[in-house]
């Protein structure tokens, strides 16, 4: 046979050959398509008070997050003392945004001051609110059987800008925690961090001591 009456035979082969190469790829795994649930972060204090006349602005900078509270994922401490995330469990943006916006308004709601405002208002302000979210996570129960923990904690600085110089009044430290069922599903333990947030809220509000 001559190579040109050749070349037709060898295309009709590697063309029957061609279902079977891309029928063997078919046996590959293919990554579930999982939808990822998100959940609100937003406490929010039991009752709305009103502030007096007089009362002081609060200036409210942007909460900040120590490394690993940036991530989107629901935290869950693990028995060995590290961390771990919750597959396709996230909130809805970064806590420590959502947590920032959610204090602003628990403030704004205790009556203690006439507005809190973010940076970059035009607003004189009587008084900065530095804050970090340091912990949000949940806990492990210590013995099987037992409910967990969710844990919340927030670090801040109380300021009074003069002039060209920042004054420190008070450092502050505000824990929250709140019990998790045992077996609890994602959304349980979503809530049970969002109810310890709110409590840490509440106690930082109570340790804001504003001087006169």
């Amino acid at each position: 046979m001559s190579v040109h009456a050749a070349a037709p035979a060898m295309r009709r082969r590697l063309l029957l050959a061609a279902p079977v190469l891309l029928g063997a790829c078919s046996i590959l795994p293919e990554r579930p398509n999982v939808p990822v649930r998100r959940y609100a972060l937003a406490p929010r204090r039991p009752a709305t008070l009103d502030a007096p006349r007089g009362a002081p602005v609060l200036l409210q900078r942007r909460m900040r997050a120590v490394p690993g509270l940036q991530d989107l994922g629901l935290r869950r401490a693990r028995p060995d003392g590290a961390y771990e995330f919750l597959p396709y469990e996230e909130w809805i943006a970064p806590p420590a945004d959502l947590a920032d916006a959610a204090l602003r308004a628990w403030l704004q709601a205790s009556g203690r001051f006439a507005a809190v405002v973010q940076a970059g208002t035009r607003a004189d302000a009587d008084f900065v609110l530095e804050s970090q979210l340091t912990v949000l996570e949940t806990a492990p129960p210590a013995q099987a059987g037992q409910a967990g923990e969710a844990r919340a904690a927030i670090a801040a600085v109380l300021l009074r800008e003069e002039r060209l110089a920042s004054r420190v009044l008070a450092t502050l430290e505000a824990t929250g925690t709140a019990p998790v069922p045992a077996g609890a599903t994602p959304p349980q333990q979503a809530q049970a961090m969002e109810v310890a947030l709110g409590r840490a809220f509440a106690e930082l509000e109570a340790r804001l001591v504003l001087p006169r």
